[in-house]
C-alpha cells in the first residue's frame, strides 16, 4: 500500500498511531496562508479530533518514493468547504513535509 493511501486511511478511520507511522517525527506541514510550519503533533491533534475537517472524494494524484500528490474536499464543521490539492514530500518511507493549495467551495 502506498504511503499516501495510509496517511488517508488513517485520517478517515482517526487512527493516530497508524498516522504517526506514516509522518516522521521531524514532519510539518507548510501553511502556505501563513507560512506557518505546523508540527506532526499539533497537526494529529486537530486531524484525528471530534473537529476534525471531513475528507470526501480522496484521490492520489501521483506517487513515487520521494513525492506523492493528492487531491481532496475537505468539510468543516461551520459548513465551509475547500478544494485541496497537497503534495507530500517522503523519504525513507515516511512522509517528512506537505505542502497545500486550498479554493474555497460553495457550501452545500
Amino acid at each position: 500500500m502506498s504511503v499516501v493511501q495510509k496517511l488517508i486511511d488513517a485520517q478517515d478511520n482517526q487512527d493516530l498511531k497508524a498516522y504517526n507511522e506514516v509522518l516522521s517525527e521531524d514532519y510539518y506541514w507548510l501553511r502556505h496562508s501563513t507560512g506557518e510550519k505546523v508540527p506532526r503533533d499539533e497537526l494529529s491533534k486537530w486531524l484525528i479530533s471530534p473537529d476534525a475537517p471531513k475528507t470526501e472524494s480522496s484521490r492520489i494524484i501521483y506517487e513515487n518514493d520521494e513525492i506523492g500528490v493528492a487531491h481532496y474536499f475537505i468539510s468543516f464543521k461551520d459548513g465551509s468547504r475547500q478544494a485541496v490539492l497537497v503534495v507530500y514530500i517522503i523519504k525513507d518511507g515516511k512522509i517528512i513535509r506537505s505542502e497545500t493549495g486550498a479554493t474555497s467551495m460553495p457550501k452545500k
